[in-house]
């Protein structure tokens, strides 16, 4: 990647020495070290921001490692982007991006991915399952048309910052609190009823729900679901997790097995599959995050989250210390 002009002639050179010229005769010139100014350095960084300048026939450098197109129209992502396996950060904010590929996921050196103000309808479990795993840091999946997102998506334990905004989300993934890397979570402006019950596993710094339509908790009108007697299969589950015994989709059925990973976790810390009670009760979000943006225009800093009790006994219980502590 020198000069081009002295490239040639020592080519020509070369050329004229295998035909075998006299070496006296030959245009050499004195070797001479590139100056930096005559080196084409790799391109690391590449910014496109209007569909005019989106390039459609020149290719990516590979070089890459950080890629923004915004605002260039586009309905899906392009083929030559997920090649570029140096990519960090990958900004395809601005878009009309509806799927995302699978392949995205082999990117595995990409920290930060931006897809906010797109018309994304889902996040694939695919993805979650990916290298991503580990790479991934900061995800910002705002202003799309989410509704939900997968049992995998908590598979992303690098998560550090998460930004929700703007979706139509109805619940927040049951196991969210496995994200334990997690720091800055934004989901405001959704469709979120209450919280899961793993929410209050997280450790935040910031926290925002401002905007979501929260249900008014009432732990005195419980959703009973018990099923009593215990089935067997009901048993099996509850020994399974409370005993910590391994499992795998080399011993049980697959779908077996993606239940046992969403069970619910009863207030005595025993384990519970379907057979249940649930309730909602308040939870001041200050438990979880040390800076939290207000829920309501009333100044609220509380929201309603999902809580779970294995049997009557459990309920009977927390509801005797509910009612002492209101009355």
């Amino acid at each position: 990647q020198a000069n081009v002009i002295n490239l040639k002639t020592f080519l020509s050179a070369v050329r004229l020495a295998h035909q075998g010229s006299d070496t006296g005769v030959l245009p050499l010139s004195p070797l001479v070290p590139a100056k930096n100014s005559d080196v084409e350095k790799p391109k690391t960084k590449m910014i496109i921001t209007s569909r005019r300048d989106y390039p459609l026939t020149k290719s990516f450098p590979f070089s890459l490692e950080h890629l923004q197109t915004s605002y260039c129209k586009l309905a899906r992502i392009d083929t030559r982007v997920l090649c570029l396996k140096k990519l960090r950060k990958l900004d395809l904010s601005h878009n009309h991006i509806k799927q995302l590929p699978a392949t995205l996921g082999d990117l595995v050196c990409l920290q930060e991915l931006d897809l906010h103000d797109n018309h994304l309808e889902a996040f694939s479990g695919a993805l979650c399952s990916s290298g991503l795993q580990k790479s991934l840091q900061f995800l910002d999946l705002s202003q799309n048309q989410i509704q939900a997102l997968p049992i995998e998506f908590c598979q992303l334990r690098g998560l550090v910052q998460l930004r929700l905004d703007d979706n139509a989300l109805l619940r927040l993934p049951c196991r969210i609190g496995q994200l334990s890397r997690l720091r800055f979570l934004s989901a405001a402006r959704n469709k979120l009823p209450f919280l899961p019950s793993d929410f209050r596993k997280l450790c935040l710094e910031n926290l925002d729900l401002f905007g979501n339509p929260f249900e008014q908790p009432n732990p005195l009108v419980p959703n009973i679901q018990l099923k009593i007697p215990l089935t067997l299969l009901e048993c099996a589950a509850r020994a399974t997790i409370d005993h910590r015994i391994p499992y795998g989709s080399h011993l049980l059925p697959s779908h077996l097995c993606k239940d046992l990973e969403v069970a619910k976790t009863c207030r005595c810390g025993s384990a519970c599959l379907s057979s249940f009670i649930q309730i909602t009760v308040t939870m001041n979000l200050h438990h979880v995050a040390h800076t939290v943006v207000l829920v309501d225009n009333m100044g609220g800093t509380e929201a309603p989250i999902l809580c779970y009790f294995c049997s009557l006994d459990c309920y009977s219980q927390f509801l005797d210390r509910h009612l002492q502590s209101n009355g």
